[in-house]
């Protein structure tokens, strides 16, 4: 499944080489890895802590690590090093099978999806794409509708400026609004 993201990444060079003026290879941006952020929201209720965890690493194939609270929080009833959240670094096959499932299955599952914003690349060459429902990748799709939860997803690429990643992330089969 992920000689495809393979595939477009051999040609990166070879397409956009005269738009950008590289003269070599090694120029080409690549992906680094995927991040994947999920907020918990209560942290009292122990089965959904738990939930999100299973389905995070269900998602991604890969166990997330917690991540705990930095500060107490009196208003909003944390302590230090309660579980906020959950993250997951994905690197390597993990990362390109990732990136192929969020392309083709989940992002055109999405509830009136008419492509992604373009305006979400950062200065370093990095995208970060918000999903509000998880239940979009096929994995947790037949599962209880009652505890939904939203991600965050950070592309990490080696581009050197936004104009570089967005024709990269382009390249690569993102589906940008027109």
């Amino acid at each position: 499944m992920s000689t495809l993201i393979q595939a477009q990444q051999k040609t990166v060079y070879s397409t956009l080489k005269s738009e950008f003026g590289w003269t070599n290879v090694m120029q080409a941006p690549r992906l680094e890895k995927i991040v994947i952020s999920v907020g918990v929201g209560s942290t009292k209720d122990k089965h959904k802590v738990a939930l999100v965890e299973k389905r995070i690493a269900t998602i991604t194939g890969q166990k997330p690590a917690s991540r705990g609270a930095k500060k107490s929080i009196a208003t909003y009833k944390t302590r230090i090093g309660d579980k906020l959240g959950y993250q997951v670094t994905l690197r390597g096959k993990r990362m390109q099978d990732f990136l192929n499932r969020l392309i083709h299955i989940a992002l055109p599952r999405t509830k009136d999806f008419k492509g992604i914003s373009k305006t979400a690349v950062d200065e370093m060459g990095n995208y970060t794409l918000g999903i509000r429902e998880h239940n979009v990748f096929p994995e947790t799709a037949d599962e209880e509708l009652k505890d939904i939860f939203g991600m965050a997803i950070t592309i990490v690429t080696t581009a050197t400026n936004k104009k570089e990643a967005l024709a990269y992330l382009t390249h690569l089969g993102l589906p940008f609004k027109k």
